[in-house]
């Protein structure tokens, strides 16, 4: 029998939590599990009218043990007494209040079921007015601009304005509030026995991106920008840190609690966190020039550039650029769109609402979308004059503002449901054609486009359409589990198993099953499509921009 060397990845998605059990050396993928949120799958802790999107931190460490454990009972003992490495994929911005021990608030029993004293969902946008002021301060307060590596505009779905948003609404929370973490980095340290803030291990990826770290400017925002911002985040940079850390990093081995609750051997490595999207990418083969797409509940668009090439160049409007964010020794830049596969759930939801049985609506949900997808395939490009402006969950890139919102064009009496789905389709091509734009026009060289989760493996209209609109190549990876792949093969590197992580992809590649090549006539109609799209955006933005005028007078 060949031997084999087990390493663990594990990605906690939006809804649930994913684990990978992987050969190092070969990247076969030996098991794998998934657990759902119980609290989040009830709807506990959210409000979507006001956008308030919060998860308690049980819910990440019941999963984590319960899809840990339902992986490994899959494998043979040796299997699972031979696992070298674990490493940790999550949501981002997803960020918590935490004790002086390092521990969420919200395991504390005063805290237990205060939504603040949870983690704060990368989809949550109560903090709009926070980011607004970020944004306005950072460019007017006569010091560093520090948004500027992160694309120039600051948004409600990160660390900041969350913990800003917090400070302001809780003074309860505030006053108990000794640091604040990123999930990403709170699961690696909970495994560890490295929760206190001091010691606790942030992530390059999840500091760069989303908290305004950079070395070119002494790493986080200075304590006179922050106190700028609002007095009550007075000392705050002091308890937070000052050094980060890529993906490759070890930072410890389990804790004896944590090897036995989860059945795993104590001698096991935890790399650094990072999040989904960046370890998907590793997972999905990126390298220098890659587009890879990572298209769930929302997308994020991952791209590689040597560190050399992009040099001091700035990429406007993104969601940031940072040197290590996917590996060690290149740019990760990021962008993405707020809400994909949300968007097409929202239309099903609206269409079963007068089915009031549960059983009735899950037995139309599970068959809804398909029938759509297929109905929709027959549909022209532009579906009859039907189109959609896809800001559902406002806009992520270019430029974010979760202040916008979606709309649709062109009804008639005679529009019907597929075409409508149609249009939700093409407008998420669109928003996607204008983040690949957004990155060419800024020099940014994109020279394949690669795409990893749900949407991209069940959704072959968008992914058609997709390739139609970019007029390019996609190739969608074969791997269901990318993501907690791409965590592995951190994991791999972090053991010492590999030297680094181009050597882990080369070892671990999980290959392409399905190739969507561009259509030339269906191309050159999108191209007059597209420019439609832009027209309609502009348009819906003045129509925010009158009515902020209107309101203010």
């Amino acid at each position: 029998m060949t031997s084999i060397t087990p390493v663990i990845g594990v990605d906690f998605g939006s809804d649930s939590c994913r684990c990978v059990i992987a050969d190092a050396f070969t990247g076969e993928e030996l098991a794998s599990a998934v657990a759902a949120f119980p609290r989040w799958a009830a709807g506990q802790y959210c409000d979507p009218v006001r956008r308030i999107f919060r998860q308690h931190p049980l819910d990440h460490l019941e999963a984590l043990t319960q899809a840990v454990r339902g992986a490994l009972s899959q494998v043979a003992p040796a299997v699972r007494a031979g696992v070298r490495g674990l490493s940790i994929a999550t949501t981002g911005s997803t960020s918590a209040p935490v004790d002086a021990d390092g521990r969420p608030l919200a395991l504390q029993p005063a805290f237990a079921d205060n939504p603040n004293a949870m983690f704060l969902m990368w989809k949550d946008h109560s903090a709009t007015l926070e980011a607004e002021q970020i944004t306005a301060t950072a460019r007017g307060w006569g010091g560093v601009d520090y948004t500027a590596h992160i694309g120039g505009v600051y948004s409600a779905e990160w660390y900041w304005a969350n913990l800003l948003w917090v400070f302001r609404h809780d003074a309860r929370v505030r006053q108990a509030t000794a640091s604040w973490v990123e999930h990403c980095d709170w699961l690696p340290a909970e495994l560890t026995g490295t929760t206190a803030p001091a010691q606790l291990r942030r992530s390059r990826c999840a500091a760069g991106h989303k908290a305004m770290w950079n070395e070119r400017h002494g790493g986080l925002p200075s304590q006179a920008f922050l106190s700028r911002l609002d007095p009550l985040l007075d000392g705050i940079r002091e308890r937070l840190y000052e050094r980060t850390w890529t993906a490759e990093t070890p930072i410890g081995t389990l804790t004896p609690a944590w090897a036995d609750r989860l059945g795993l051997p104590g001698d096991v490595t935890v790399g650094v966190g990072a999040f989904d999207a960046h370890m998907g990418a590793v997972g999905a083969g990126i390298r220098h020039h890659t587009l890879v797409k990572i298209m769930g509940t929302s997308t994020c668009d991952i791209v590689l550039a040597p560190t050399e090439e992009l040099g001091d160049r700035v990429v406007e409007g993104i969601c940031g650029q940072v040197d290590g964010s996917v590996m060690a020794g290149a740019i990760g830049l990021e962008a993405g769109q707020s809400a994909v596969g949300d968007a097409f759930a929202w239309f099903a939801r609206v269409l079963e609402w007068p089915l009031q049985d549960g059983e009735a609506r899950e037995a139309l949900r599970a068959e809804l979308l398909p029938r759509l997808e297929r109905a929709a395939a027959l549909e022209p490009p532009g579906a009859h004059g039907v189109a959609a402006l896809d800001w559902l969950n406002g806009r992520r890139t270019p430029y974010a503002d979760q202040t916008l919102h979606g709309a649709l064009f062109g009804l008639s009496l005679g529009s019907s449901a597929p075409q409508l789905y149609r249009a939700l389709v093409e407008a998420t091509a669109f928003g996607a054609k204008a983040i690949v734009d957004r990155f060419t026009d800024s020099g940014v060289r994109i020279d394949e486009v690669l795409a990893i989760g749900g949407v991209a493996r069940k959704s072959a209209l968008l992914m058609q359409i997709q390739a139609d609109v970019f007029d390019q190549r996609i190739r969608v990876a074969k791997s269901e589990q990318a993501v907690a792949l791409g965590a592995a093969m951190c994991a791999a590197v972090a053991c010492g198993l590999h030297a680094d992580i181009p050597a882990a992809q080369r070892a671990m590649a999980c290959g392409f099953d399905l190739v969507y090549e561009p259509r030339p006539v269906e191309a050159a109609a999108y191209r007059l499509l597209f420019r439609r799209y832009r027209e309609m955006g502009a348009l819906v933005q003045g129509m925010k921009q009158e009515k902020v005028g209107h309101d203010a007078a």
